[in-house]
């Protein structure tokens, strides 16, 4: 079965209706200034449609991991107070999440309002294991539109989450998905079925174990597999080299070897850094130096070096297997991008991207915040993701509750 289609809804006549919406608000706060607003320009586009059709738009969102209550440094003020900035629509916000003042809120909407509910992982029964519990809250949400309401899913980035609503709400009102929903799942689709080749991957960010399961189903489909940020040591300190202070996960040494001699017998390369800039400790003010990835204590840090990004050698030879590329997917940052000196390695696969005629998806999370702080015009990129660690998921092959609901499984 295939899930509606947001066209579909606004086809249909929203006029009057109350919409619920899951979006994405999770943004990175420093306090309560907004350090990477693009999850909240990528929910805008629809909203504003709902909003424009006569829809009495409904927000649901989460930010950040509150423990199932009110916490105000995870308040979505500074995400509804942005996305009323840049739409220039009335957005209001409530002061909870299906209490006196949604309620009182949702009540008192006009044709083409926007109320935000607060933070959804303010009540516990959000993200609970018991599906009684979240299948309570969604009826609050459902009472929350009253008569004719539904219920559109635009937030990719929770669509891997069995929680209230994402998963329950879908179940008790007509669902359709959202726009940016149906865009991720078209790129993945373009990730994971008659992929254009070479199919390159570029991996990063500080812990293999993140990526375990991505690896394990991305060998024998991609042709090759760039492999850099933190997660590097662990494979060059399988191969034998010593690390240093860089970060390393001693537990996972085995498992990573295994997919070194896996990946050679289905075909797929595993390349390693051969450069790495090393420093004397983490933070700016830092010495540091390029050591060869088979000599890192052999520099002026010794066994106390900590490295912080790839080499020049190795974003280079990162750079030439992107633009031989077809396809190519990207997650996880290749350095400590957010200190200048070691933001060379992400600089540099950004700009391979960037230039590059290969169809390419920057997928999500940090990888995306980097993009966007490093200066990079995003149109020049194929796609990227607001997905995180649902777009591996998606790679991993595993099912997502969200999307399932959406198509009535």
């Amino acid at each position: 079965m295939t899930a509606k289609t947001l066209d579909t809804l606004v086809s249909e006549s929203v006029s009057g209706r109350a919409v619920l919406v899951r979006s994405d608000l999770n943004v990175p706060l420093d306090g309560s200034t907004i350090t990477d607003d693009g999850r909240v320009r990528a929910s805008i586009p629809v909203i504003k449609k709902l909003a424009e059709a006569g829809a009495k738009v409904i927000v649901m969102a989460h930010l950040g991991r509150p423990k199932g209550e009110a916490d105000h440094k995870y308040s979505l003020k500074p995400a509804a107070d942005r996305l009323r900035e840049l739409s220039g629509i009335n957005v209001a916000l409530a002061d909870d999440v299906t209490g006196e003042s949604a309620q009182a809120l949702a009540a008192e909407l006009a044709d083409g309002d926007v109320l935000i509910l607060e933070n959804v992982r303010f009540d516990a029964r959000e993200t609970s294991k018991d599906a009684a519990e979240r299948e309570s809250l969604a009826a609050e949400f459902k009472a929350l539109t009253g008569e004719n309401g539904a219920y559109v899913d635009d937030a990719f980035g929770a669509v891997h989450r069995k929680h209230a609503s994402v998963f329950d709400i879908a179940a008790i009102l007509p669902s359709y998905q959202g726009d940016l929903v149906a865009t991720e799942v078209s790129v993945l689709k373009k990730l994971t079925e008659d992929t254009e080749r070479p199919y390159v991957v570029v991996l990063g960010g500080s812990k293999v174990s993140d990526k375990l399961a991505v690896i394990d189903n991305l060998i024998g489909k991609a042709d090759k597999l760039l492999v850099g940020g933190g997660m590097a040591f662990t494979f060059l300190k399988s191969q034998g080299h010593a690390v240093g202070s860089s970060l390393l996960e001693e537990d996972q040494l085995e498992t990573v070897q295994g997919y070194l001699d896996r990946a050679a017998a289905e075909g797929t390369e595993i390349v390693l850094p051969t450069d790495i800039v090393v420093a004397s400790k983490f933070g700016a003010d830092a010495e540091s130096e390029v050591r060869a990835a088979a000599d890192l204590e052999g520099g002026a840090f010794g066994s106390t070096g900590l490295g912080l990004d790839i080499g020049p050698d190795t974003t280079a030879a990162f750079a030439k297997e992107i633009a031989d590329a077809k396809t190519v997917f990207w997650n996880g940052p290749m350095g400590v991008f957010e200190i200048e000196a070691f933001a060379g390695g992400t600089k540099g696969v950004a700009q391979a991207l960037a230039d590059s005629a290969a169809f390419s998806v920057v997928g999500g999370g940090d990888s995306a915040a980097a993009v966007r702080a490093l200066g990079f015009d995003e149109s020049n990129f194929g796609h990227i993701s607001t997905g995180g660690g649902a777009s591996l998921e998606y790679l991993e092959g595993k099912e997502l509750p969200g999307l399932t609901a959406l198509e009535g499984k």
